[in-house]
């Protein structure tokens, strides 16, 4: 990045926090402060073990330095400002959940145009919001977009804030399926020859909360799928799954029509074949399911994450907030567009040719001087694609 781009991106950040006073989190003394500033080059210098002491307030902080980015701790601390983490007196931790679509299977950062890379991220969100919510009751979880590449999810409960590493990585585990298999879901019941050697069980499992309710919804939905299918088209998809011949589909379409009622309650018992099949279905579910977070935010006691309503400087986005009832509509290449970079056009000199969807438009742009609205223009010198040329 040049010098001129560099100012100008610093000048224009600076304009938006003397309009935008990013509100502070709860116990926003005790915690640990960190920011990047604008740089030359490629390397960035993080300056973190601040406190809100050595700062002083916090918005004119904001307007007199700019920074490119500006982060908190989920940790809160006794000294915060202290630069070791001993040394700080660690008292309690929000639990961060990091979704990013570069960590996302699906997508290739090198193919994937950046609005797809986004729309999966926010299908992993609905995914880990279930969970939050449904699985764990956790109330009121703070749901912020990055301003980069994905989201951020920010739980306060007072029941998690003083949770270890090793009982956040079994939050974790749970939330990616790990250790999950059909002998973890079944519950098995004496039917028969109690107080016999070998008493006869009957499997079920469970259909209301958890992994179980997840893997039944899906059975039940895999069954419904095959019933829109002729029988020879059945028996075909059944064969796909390793170890389900042509006897053992057929056995299954028959128990499917003749037990669904049973099933539909979370009997899986009905016969062996099917049962064979719940145990196939398990790992699909597992992958469909599983919730993919950046692992090592969750269990980081000391991790920084960004402010919300600051400005990403790798987008000149903003970190943006957004309550669960509006996220279904939310779309951050429009909802974190700041109104400031709004009002202008202006020329800047593109380094290769480009197709951006940005602010509810595609600017399609040929390497050179172009003309564009001032956040579109952002966009691209944040990410590297353009320079500033001189007034």
């Amino acid at each position: 990045m040049e010098d001129r781009t560099l100012e100008y991106l610093r000048g224009r950040f600076r304009d938006y926090y003397r309009y935008t006073n990013p509100y502070l989190p709860p116990s926003a003394e005790r915690r640990e402060w960190g920011f990047i500033p604008w740089t030359i080059g490629k390397g960035t210098i993080m300056k973190r073990h601040q406190s809100l002491l050595s700062t002083g307030n916090l918005h004119e902080f904001l307007v007199e330095n700019r920074p490119k980015h500006v982060y908190f701790s989920a940790g809160t601390y006794q000294s915060p400002g202290t630069p070791s983490m001993m040394g700080k007196k660690w008292i309690g931790s929000d639990l961060i959940f990091d979704l990013d679509a570069d960590h996302l299977p699906s997508i290739s950062p090198e193919k994937d145009t950046y609005a797809d890379m986004l729309l999966a991220c926010k299908e992993e969100l609905w995914k880990l919001l279930d969970f939050i919510i449904e699985d764990f009751s956790f109330s009121n979880p703070e749901i912020v977009f990055s301003g980069g590449r994905g989201y951020h999810v920010h739980v306060r409960d007072e029941a998690i804030r003083e949770l270890d590493r090793s009982a956040r990585r079994e939050i974790v585990n749970y939330l990616i399926g790990s250790g999950i298999e059909i002998g973890t879901l079944v519950n098995k019941e004496v039917v028969g020859g109690i107080g016999l050697k070998n008493p006869t069980h009957k499997k079920s499992i469970g259909v209301v909360g958890g992994w179980s309710e997840k893997v039944h919804r899906e059975i039940l939905n895999y069954i419904e799928d095959l019933s829109t299918l002729d029988e020879k088209d059945a028996i075909e998809q059944l064969q796909k799954f390793d170890g389900i011949g042509l006897k053992t589909a057929k056995n299954i379409l028959v128990v499917i029509r003749k037990k669904y009622e049973e099933i539909s309650i979370g009997n899986i018992d009905v016969h062996p074949d099917f049962f064979k099949l719940v145990g196939k279905l398990v790992p699909d579910v597992i992958e469909k399911k599983s919730a993919l977070i950046d692992e090592p935010v969750t269990t980081d006691l000391h991790r920084l994450i960004r402010l919300p309503l600051s400005l990403h400087g790798g987008t000149s986005l903003q970190v943006k907030p957004i309550e669960y009832r509006d996220l279904d509509k939310f779309d951050p290449l429009v909802d974190a567009v700041p109104n400031r970079f709004k009002k202008y056009e202006i020329d800047i000199k593109v380094k290769e040719n480009l197709s951006v969807e940005i602010g509810g438009e595609t600017f399609t742009v040929s390497e050179g001087i172009v003309t564009l609205p001032e956040y579109a223009a952002m966009f691209m010198m944040a990410r590297g694609k353009a320079e500033k040329i001189k007034e």
